[in-house]
């Protein structure tokens, strides 16, 4: 089983970033840990951060036929990409929204998502941790299905 993880932007600027609301975790190390459970649970994961929506659904386009499952952190697209639903849904790739801090708590502008709707799941305000929960999550969900 193949899995897509899609940081969106900012997420490149992970450890010195408003370290009080995304925590000191960078990216890297998310993608190493994820890469360390992957292993255990037997999967394989493919890791793409880009800061541009239309390079965000570019690779969620070459997705297509070549990931089974994503974990989508759309950054700041979350609140307003209805291009970056729009690829989600076109695809069909089941996905789960996951959000280092909870948007649910934040500023007004930050509290919805376009992109729940489509989601299978969504994990939000456990830090770099809910990425893990997530993947574990998707890849028991699909393995059920």
């Amino acid at each position: 089983m193949r899995i897509g993880v899609l940081n969106g932007p900012n997420l490149n600027l992970l450890g010195t970033r408003e370290p009080t609301v995304y925590g000191t975790t960078t990216l890297a190390q998310i993608d190493a840990e994820l890469q360390a459970i992957a292993r255990e649970i037997d999967v394989e994961l493919v890791s793409v951060q880009k800061n541009g929506e239309g390079e965000l659904i570019d690779v969620l386009h070459g997705w297509q036929h070549s990931v089974q499952g994503i974990l989508v952190n759309a950054g700041a697209y979350t609140h307003t990409s209805l291009a970056l639903r729009d690829a989600l849904s076109g695809i069909a790739i089941p996905f789960v929204e996951v959000h280092l801090s909870n948007i649910y708590a934040r500023e007004p502008e930050r509290r919805h998502s376009m992109l729940a709707s489509a989601a299978v799941g969504m994990i939000t305000g456990l830090g770099a941790a809910g990425y893990g929960l997530a993947l574990r999550g998707l890849v028991a969900r699909l393995r059920a299905a």
